[in-house]
Protein backbone atom coordinates (compact mmCIF):
# COMPACT_ATOMS: atom_id res chain seq x y z
CA UNK A 1 0.00 0.00 0.00
CA UNK A 2 2.88 2.55 1.06
CA UNK A 3 6.15 2.54 0.47
CA UNK A 4 9.28 5.54 0.41
CA UNK A 5 8.18 6.98 -2.64
CA UNK A 6 4.53 6.73 -1.94
CA UNK A 7 3.49 7.85 1.41
CA UNK A 8 0.31 6.59 3.31
CA UNK A 9 -2.42 8.83 2.17
CA UNK A 10 -4.42 9.42 5.37
CA UNK A 11 -7.39 11.60 5.45
CA UNK A 12 -8.59 12.96 9.27
CA UNK A 13 -12.42 13.45 9.19
CA UNK A 14 -13.53 15.91 12.03
CA UNK A 15 -10.36 17.63 12.94
CA UNK A 16 -10.69 18.69 16.16
CA UNK A 17 -8.23 18.89 18.90
CA UNK A 18 -7.25 14.11 18.64
CA UNK A 19 -7.68 14.98 14.73
CA UNK A 20 -5.04 17.65 14.68
CA UNK A 21 -2.53 16.45 16.88
CA UNK A 22 -2.83 12.66 15.45
CA UNK A 23 -2.38 14.92 11.71
CA UNK A 24 0.59 16.72 13.27
CA UNK A 25 2.30 13.68 14.59
CA UNK A 26 1.52 11.95 11.12
CA UNK A 27 2.59 14.09 8.76
CA UNK A 28 6.11 14.12 8.77
CA UNK A 29 5.89 10.06 7.62
CA UNK A 30 2.25 10.06 5.73
CA UNK A 31 0.21 12.49 3.13
CA UNK A 32 -2.55 13.81 5.84
CA UNK A 33 -5.39 15.82 4.62
CA UNK A 34 -7.06 17.60 7.89
CA UNK A 35 -11.07 17.62 7.30
CA UNK A 36 -12.59 20.22 9.23
CA UNK A 37 -14.16 23.56 9.93
CA UNK A 38 -12.63 27.15 9.02
CA UNK A 39 -12.13 28.01 12.99
CA UNK A 40 -9.51 25.05 13.38
CA UNK A 41 -8.07 25.15 10.05
CA UNK A 42 -7.70 28.67 9.28
CA UNK A 43 -5.29 29.14 12.07
CA UNK A 44 -3.25 26.49 10.42
CA UNK A 45 -3.24 27.90 7.13
CA UNK A 46 -1.96 30.86 9.10
CA UNK A 47 0.71 29.90 11.20
CA UNK A 48 1.42 25.96 10.05
CA UNK A 49 0.40 23.61 12.39
CA UNK A 50 2.56 22.81 15.96
CA UNK A 51 2.05 19.62 18.34
CA UNK A 52 3.62 18.69 21.53
CA UNK A 53 3.70 16.51 24.17
CA UNK A 54 4.06 17.99 27.36
CA UNK A 55 7.73 16.79 27.49
CA UNK A 56 9.73 18.96 26.43
CA UNK A 57 11.15 21.20 23.51
CA UNK A 58 12.29 18.13 22.00
CA UNK A 59 9.19 16.96 21.26
CA UNK A 60 7.95 19.69 19.91
CA UNK A 61 7.09 19.52 16.60
CA UNK A 62 6.03 22.55 13.82
CA UNK A 63 4.62 21.62 10.30
CA UNK A 64 4.03 24.59 7.54
CA UNK A 65 0.93 24.47 6.27
CA UNK A 66 2.29 23.44 2.72
CA UNK A 67 3.17 20.51 4.42
CA UNK A 68 -0.62 19.18 4.91
CA UNK A 69 -3.79 19.28 3.12
CA UNK A 70 -6.60 21.06 4.56
CA UNK A 71 -10.28 21.09 3.19
CA UNK A 72 -13.45 21.61 4.67
CA UNK A 73 -15.18 19.07 2.48
CA UNK A 74 -14.63 15.21 2.65
CA UNK A 75 -13.73 14.55 -1.22
CA UNK A 76 -9.69 13.72 -0.53
CA UNK A 77 -10.87 10.64 0.74
CA UNK A 78 -11.59 9.87 -3.04
CA UNK A 79 -7.72 9.63 -2.84
CA UNK A 80 -6.50 7.96 0.34
CA UNK A 81 -5.58 4.69 2.04
CA UNK A 82 -6.76 5.63 5.75
CA UNK A 83 -9.85 7.40 7.09
CA UNK A 84 -8.89 8.50 11.02
CA UNK A 85 -12.97 9.57 12.18
CA UNK A 86 -12.31 11.68 14.44
CA UNK A 87 -15.40 13.55 15.17
CA UNK A 88 -17.33 13.98 18.81
CA UNK A 89 -19.62 10.53 18.89
CA UNK A 90 -22.79 12.20 18.31
CA UNK A 91 -21.86 13.42 15.02
CA UNK A 92 -20.41 10.07 13.71
CA UNK A 93 -23.37 8.77 11.79
CA UNK A 94 -23.44 12.63 9.77
CA UNK A 95 -19.95 12.84 9.49
CA UNK A 96 -20.26 9.19 7.95
CA UNK A 97 -22.73 9.99 5.56
CA UNK A 98 -20.93 12.69 4.08
CA UNK A 99 -17.72 11.26 3.21
CA UNK A 100 -19.14 7.74 2.16
CA UNK A 101 -19.87 8.85 -1.30
CA UNK A 102 -16.27 9.91 -1.93
CA UNK A 103 -14.99 6.40 -0.18
CA UNK A 104 -12.40 4.59 -2.02
CA UNK A 105 -13.07 0.91 -2.81
CA UNK A 106 -10.91 -1.16 -0.03
CA UNK A 107 -9.33 2.24 1.97
CA UNK A 108 -9.39 0.94 5.48
CA UNK A 109 -11.88 3.08 7.89
CA UNK A 110 -10.65 3.71 11.83
CA UNK A 111 -13.43 4.91 13.86
CA UNK A 112 -11.68 6.51 16.71
CA UNK A 113 -14.28 8.35 18.49
CA UNK A 114 -15.37 8.26 22.78
CA UNK A 115 -18.44 5.58 23.18
CA UNK A 116 -18.82 2.08 22.78
CA UNK A 117 -20.40 1.44 18.95
CA UNK A 118 -19.54 4.84 17.15
CA UNK A 119 -17.12 2.22 14.59
CA UNK A 120 -20.55 0.50 14.23
CA UNK A 121 -22.60 3.83 13.50
CA UNK A 122 -19.71 3.48 10.63
CA UNK A 123 -19.63 0.04 9.60
CA UNK A 124 -23.43 0.25 9.00
CA UNK A 125 -23.18 2.71 6.48
CA UNK A 126 -20.17 2.03 4.66
CA UNK A 127 -19.48 -1.65 2.46
CA UNK A 128 -16.81 -0.86 0.52
CA UNK A 129 -14.03 -0.71 3.03
CA UNK A 130 -13.13 -2.30 6.11
CA UNK A 131 -14.16 -0.47 9.08
CA UNK A 132 -12.22 -0.77 12.89
CA UNK A 133 -12.25 0.43 15.81
CA UNK A 134 -9.91 2.56 17.72
CA UNK A 135 -9.08 4.05 21.35
CA UNK A 136 -6.96 7.14 21.94
CA UNK A 137 -6.41 6.83 25.99
CA UNK A 138 -4.59 10.69 25.87
CA UNK A 139 -6.23 13.67 26.59
CA UNK A 140 -5.32 16.60 24.04
CA UNK A 141 -5.90 20.18 24.24
CA UNK A 142 -5.78 23.33 22.05
CA UNK A 143 -3.06 25.28 23.72
CA UNK A 144 -3.05 28.09 20.85
CA UNK A 145 -4.87 28.76 17.75
CA UNK A 146 -2.95 26.28 15.90
CA UNK A 147 -1.05 24.55 18.75
CA UNK A 148 -2.43 21.21 19.94
CA UNK A 149 -0.28 19.47 22.92
CA UNK A 150 -1.08 16.20 24.30
CA UNK A 151 -1.51 16.15 28.19
CA UNK A 152 -1.35 12.54 29.10
CA UNK A 153 -0.22 9.48 28.10
CA UNK A 154 -1.34 6.41 27.10
CA UNK A 155 -0.72 3.59 24.26
CA UNK A 156 -3.10 4.01 21.33
CA UNK A 157 -4.90 0.38 20.64
CA UNK A 158 -6.63 -0.71 17.33
CA UNK A 159 -8.27 -3.25 16.68
CA UNK A 160 -6.89 -6.18 14.59
CA UNK A 161 -6.87 -6.26 10.84
CA UNK A 162 -4.60 -7.17 7.87
CA UNK A 163 -5.29 -3.60 6.50
CA UNK A 164 -4.52 -1.67 9.59
CA UNK A 165 -0.41 -2.67 9.78
CA UNK A 166 0.51 0.10 7.19
CA UNK A 167 -0.80 2.41 9.59
CA UNK A 168 0.65 0.92 12.80
CA UNK A 169 3.96 1.23 10.90
CA UNK A 170 3.40 4.76 10.42
CA UNK A 171 2.00 5.73 13.45
CA UNK A 172 5.18 3.84 15.24
CA UNK A 173 7.75 5.52 12.72
CA UNK A 174 5.67 8.83 13.96
CA UNK A 175 6.44 8.13 17.53
CA UNK A 176 2.99 7.03 19.02
CA UNK A 177 2.62 4.28 21.25
CA UNK A 178 0.31 1.77 19.37
CA UNK A 179 -0.98 -1.63 19.45
CA UNK A 180 -3.36 -4.22 17.78
CA UNK A 181 -5.93 -6.02 20.46
CA UNK A 182 -7.91 -9.43 19.46
CA UNK A 183 -10.56 -7.86 21.90
CA UNK A 184 -11.14 -4.36 20.79
CA UNK A 185 -14.67 -4.22 22.63
CA UNK A 186 -13.18 -5.03 25.81
CA UNK A 187 -10.52 -2.13 25.37
CA UNK A 188 -13.83 0.15 24.39
CA UNK A 189 -15.28 -0.46 27.49
CA UNK A 190 -12.47 -0.39 30.13
CA UNK A 191 -12.05 3.40 27.50
CA UNK A 192 -15.42 4.11 29.57
CA UNK A 193 -14.37 3.58 32.53
CA UNK A 194 -11.63 5.72 32.49
CA UNK A 195 -13.93 8.10 30.82
CA UNK A 196 -16.28 8.34 33.56
CA UNK A 197 -13.87 10.22 34.78
CA UNK A 198 -14.84 13.66 32.36
CA UNK A 199 -18.07 14.30 34.17
CA UNK A 200 -16.71 14.99 37.19
CA UNK A 201 -13.62 16.71 36.30
CA UNK A 202 -15.86 19.21 33.87
CA UNK A 203 -18.45 19.48 37.06
CA UNK A 204 -15.72 20.53 39.10
CA UNK A 205 -14.17 22.92 37.10
CA UNK A 206 -10.76 22.56 38.06
CA UNK A 207 -7.79 21.23 35.99
CA UNK A 208 -7.15 17.27 35.79
CA UNK A 209 -4.81 16.83 38.21
CA UNK A 210 -5.87 18.78 41.01
CA UNK A 211 -9.35 16.51 40.56
CA UNK A 212 -7.36 13.68 40.45
CA UNK A 213 -5.83 14.54 43.52
CA UNK A 214 -9.22 15.33 45.52
CA UNK A 215 -10.42 12.36 47.59
CA UNK A 216 -14.26 13.32 47.49
CA UNK A 217 -14.21 13.79 43.71
CA UNK A 218 -12.03 10.43 42.95
CA UNK A 219 -14.85 9.16 45.35
CA UNK A 220 -17.36 9.92 42.72
CA UNK A 221 -15.69 8.47 39.50
CA UNK A 222 -15.38 5.50 42.05
CA UNK A 223 -19.40 5.12 42.41
CA UNK A 224 -19.86 5.71 39.07
CA UNK A 225 -17.11 2.91 38.14
CA UNK A 226 -18.57 0.47 40.48
CA UNK A 227 -21.66 0.96 38.63
CA UNK A 228 -20.35 0.67 35.68
CA UNK A 229 -18.58 -3.01 36.36
CA UNK A 230 -21.98 -4.69 37.56
CA UNK A 231 -23.30 -3.23 34.42
CA UNK A 232 -20.95 -4.42 31.60
CA UNK A 233 -20.10 -7.95 33.95
CA UNK A 234 -23.96 -8.74 33.86
CA UNK A 235 -23.05 -8.13 29.75
CA UNK A 236 -21.01 -10.35 29.84
CA UNK A 237 -17.84 -7.77 29.21
CA UNK A 238 -14.77 -7.78 30.99
CA UNK A 239 -13.09 -4.23 30.17
CA UNK A 240 -9.69 -3.97 29.61
CA UNK A 241 -7.68 -0.93 31.08
CA UNK A 242 -4.27 0.57 29.66
CA UNK A 243 -2.92 0.28 33.10
CA UNK A 244 -1.10 -2.26 35.01
CA UNK A 245 -4.35 -3.19 37.11
CA UNK A 246 -7.84 -5.01 36.20
CA UNK A 247 -10.33 -2.72 35.63
CA UNK A 248 -12.08 -3.98 38.65
CA UNK A 249 -9.48 -2.21 40.86
CA UNK A 250 -10.47 0.63 39.63
CA UNK A 251 -12.84 1.83 42.17
CA UNK A 252 -10.33 0.69 44.30
CA UNK A 253 -7.49 2.70 43.77
CA UNK A 254 -10.01 5.64 42.86
CA UNK A 255 -10.88 5.47 46.59
CA UNK A 256 -7.36 4.97 48.49
CA UNK A 257 -6.58 8.21 50.74
CA UNK A 258 -4.61 10.68 48.39
CA UNK A 259 -1.12 10.17 49.16
CA UNK A 260 -1.26 6.22 48.80
CA UNK A 261 -3.37 6.81 45.17
CA UNK A 262 -0.33 9.59 44.70
CA UNK A 263 2.23 6.93 45.35
CA UNK A 264 0.43 4.13 43.35
CA UNK A 265 -1.46 6.10 40.62
CA UNK A 266 1.70 7.32 38.97
CA UNK A 267 0.74 6.45 35.18
CA UNK A 268 -2.82 7.98 36.49
CA UNK A 269 -1.57 11.51 37.61
CA UNK A 270 0.70 11.76 34.56
CA UNK A 271 -0.82 14.68 33.32
CA UNK A 272 -0.30 18.83 32.18
CA UNK A 273 -1.01 20.69 35.37
CA UNK A 274 -3.86 23.06 33.64
CA UNK A 275 -4.76 20.09 31.66
CA UNK A 276 -8.84 19.61 31.12
CA UNK A 277 -11.18 16.77 29.98
CA UNK A 278 -13.00 17.00 26.30
CA UNK A 279 -16.36 17.55 28.38
CA UNK A 280 -14.90 20.00 30.44
CA UNK A 281 -13.48 21.92 27.11
CA UNK A 282 -16.96 21.54 25.46
CA UNK A 283 -18.82 23.38 28.25
CA UNK A 284 -16.43 26.02 28.33
CA UNK A 285 -17.40 26.44 24.19
CA UNK A 286 -21.19 25.52 24.86
CA UNK A 287 -20.95 22.59 22.97
CA UNK A 288 -23.33 19.73 23.70
CA UNK A 289 -20.95 16.89 25.72
CA UNK A 290 -20.53 13.35 25.15
CA UNK A 291 -22.20 12.59 28.42
CA UNK A 292 -25.00 10.15 26.77
CA UNK A 293 -22.00 7.94 25.31
CA UNK A 294 -20.32 7.71 28.83
CA UNK A 295 -22.74 7.88 31.87
CA UNK A 296 -25.31 7.64 29.63
CA UNK A 297 -24.39 4.50 28.19
CA UNK A 298 -24.49 2.82 31.25
CA UNK A 299 -27.74 4.15 32.18
CA UNK A 300 -29.61 2.71 29.17
CA UNK A 301 -27.08 -0.71 29.38
CA UNK A 302 -28.34 -0.78 32.91
CA UNK A 303 -32.26 -0.14 32.11
CA UNK A 304 -31.89 -2.86 29.14
CA UNK A 305 -30.54 -5.67 31.68
CA UNK A 306 -33.07 -4.48 34.73
CA UNK A 307 -31.02 -3.14 36.72
CA UNK A 308 -29.74 0.32 38.28
CA UNK A 309 -27.16 2.92 37.42
CA UNK A 310 -28.51 6.05 39.55
CA UNK A 311 -25.59 7.70 40.32
CA UNK A 312 -24.72 7.53 36.96
CA UNK A 313 -27.86 8.70 35.83
CA UNK A 314 -27.73 11.52 37.89
CA UNK A 315 -23.91 12.67 36.52
CA UNK A 316 -26.15 12.66 33.46
CA UNK A 317 -28.92 15.20 34.78
CA UNK A 318 -26.12 17.12 36.75
CA UNK A 319 -23.98 17.62 33.25
CA UNK A 320 -27.11 18.43 30.84
CA UNK A 321 -27.91 20.89 33.72
CA UNK A 322 -24.45 22.23 33.18
CA UNK A 323 -24.86 22.68 29.57
CA UNK A 324 -28.18 24.51 29.88
CA UNK A 325 -26.64 26.78 32.40
CA UNK A 326 -23.61 28.01 30.22
CA UNK A 327 -21.19 30.35 31.78
CA UNK A 328 -23.47 30.34 34.88
CA UNK A 329 -23.32 26.20 35.69
CA UNK A 330 -22.96 25.33 39.08
CA UNK A 331 -18.62 24.60 39.88
CA UNK A 332 -19.00 21.32 42.58
CA UNK A 333 -16.92 20.83 44.69
CA UNK A 334 -15.92 17.52 45.59
CA UNK A 335 -17.91 16.84 49.21
CA UNK A 336 -20.98 18.43 47.59
CA UNK A 337 -20.54 16.44 44.56
CA UNK A 338 -20.35 13.24 46.25
CA UNK A 339 -23.12 14.32 48.57
CA UNK A 340 -25.47 14.17 45.59
CA UNK A 341 -24.62 10.68 44.15
CA UNK A 342 -24.86 9.45 47.63
CA UNK A 343 -28.44 11.06 47.96
CA UNK A 344 -28.91 9.44 44.79
CA UNK A 345 -28.17 5.96 45.65
CA UNK A 346 -30.10 6.09 48.38
CA UNK A 347 -33.11 7.37 46.44
CA UNK A 348 -33.15 4.70 44.54
CA UNK A 349 -32.83 2.14 47.11
CA UNK A 350 -35.22 3.46 48.97
CA UNK A 351 -37.88 3.11 45.55
CA UNK A 352 -36.67 -0.38 45.14
CA UNK A 353 -37.63 -1.01 49.11
CA UNK A 354 -40.72 0.17 48.61
CA UNK A 355 -41.72 -1.20 44.77
CA UNK A 356 -40.89 -4.96 46.88
CA UNK A 357 -43.05 -4.03 49.77
CA UNK A 358 -45.87 -3.49 47.74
Amino acid sequence: MTSPDTPLRITVIGAGVVGCYLGGRLAPHADVTLVGRPHVLDPIRAVGLTVESGEGEGDRLHLPAESLTLAESPESVRRSDVVLVCTKAGSTAAATAEFVPFLRRGSLVVGLQNGLHSADLIRDAVDVAPVIAGVIPFNVARTGPATYRRTSTGEIRLAEHPAAAPLIDVMRRAGLQVRATDDIQAVLHGKVLLNLNNAVQALSGLPLRTELLDHDLRRCVAICQLEAIRVFTAAGVVPRVPLAVPAALLPTIMRLPTPVFRRLATTVVRVDADGTSSMNDDLVRGRPTEIDVLQGKVVKMARRLGMEAPACERMVELVHEAERDGDDRRQWTGDALLAELMRARQRARRQAGTAQSS
